[in-house]
């Protein structure tokens, strides 16, 4: 990211970042790299729950409100009222006076039990930092990645060497090249058997047809152990619809 943003800019070229992935997953430096904004949900790993409040970031050069004699000066946006600056806004006059910063550009007012939902979980995050975070991050996904080896090679030996593999991991192997997430190719056909037997398990994962489920054990709240129980009911899943 930091690489790619300032060839752009050095370009002249707004760079923008979408974030859905990335935020409270991997450690983020949005400022200090010249981004020049950022946009990203929090229904994921930030843990706000389904149609959650997005969020945004604005690099302070954007965000800057200046007065030159009469005249207010600041980057043109899409105006609303809740993004005018609280000291001036209910003086109800025709010239725009955005707050500083990325609060400018709030255009309306958010639902408050979104933000209570979101508060929540800033407040939990608050206790640690994603530093701490990311290292059981790639803990644990090197874990479930070993795990998933050690698999292949057990239903490749019951099956047959001449019998494609049940799935392959199709996420880079690389550590540094991924998040918490594994994304998994099934062998066509295996998916809704598959996605069913991991619902009747109690496991939550995510499925992209036509071929993948995405598994991804989230440091916040996931623990080694629930790695491993998850790999034992995805094994039976596995086994079961080669019977």
């Amino acid at each position: 990211m930091p690489k790619i943003t300032t060839y752009a800019r050095s370009r002249g070229i707004t760079v923008g970042w979408d974030l859905a992935h990335a935020a409270g997953n991997v450690p983020l430096a949005l400022h200090d790299w010249d981004v020049d904004f950022a946009v990203w949900c929090n229904y994921k790993y930030l843990n706000a729950g389904p149609g959650a409040i997005a969020g945004a970031f604005v690099h302070e050069r954007h965000g800057q409100v200046l007065f030159e004699d009469d005249n207010v000066l600041y980057r043109k946006r899409l105006e609303g009222w809740y993004g005018g600056d609280k000291k001036v806004r209910f003086e109800m006059k025709k010239q725009f006076i955005p707050t500083p910063g990325a609060q400018g550009y709030q255009v309306s007012n958010p639902s408050a039990v979104d933000l209570a939902s979101l508060s929540a979980s800033l407040e939990v995050f608050g206790m640690t930092t994603m530093e701490k975070l990311r290292e059981k991050s790639l803990l644990l996904t090197a874990y479930a990645e070993w795990l998933l080896h050690d698999m292949l090679v057990e239903l490749q030996d019951e099956a047959g060497v001449e019998k494609q593999p049940p799935f392959r991991i199709i996420t880079p192997s690389n550590p540094l090249e991924r998040g918490a997430q594994l994304s998994l190719l099934l062998r066509p056909g295996l998916l809704e058997k598959v996605s069913e037997a991991l619902k009747e398990g109690g496991v939550v994962c995510d499925q992209r047809k036509p071929d993948v489920v995405r598994i991804a054990p989230v440091p916040m709240y996931s623990t080694f152990t629930e790695v491993w129980q998850f790999m034992e009911i995805f094994r039976s899943a596995l086994k079961g619809d080669s019977k």
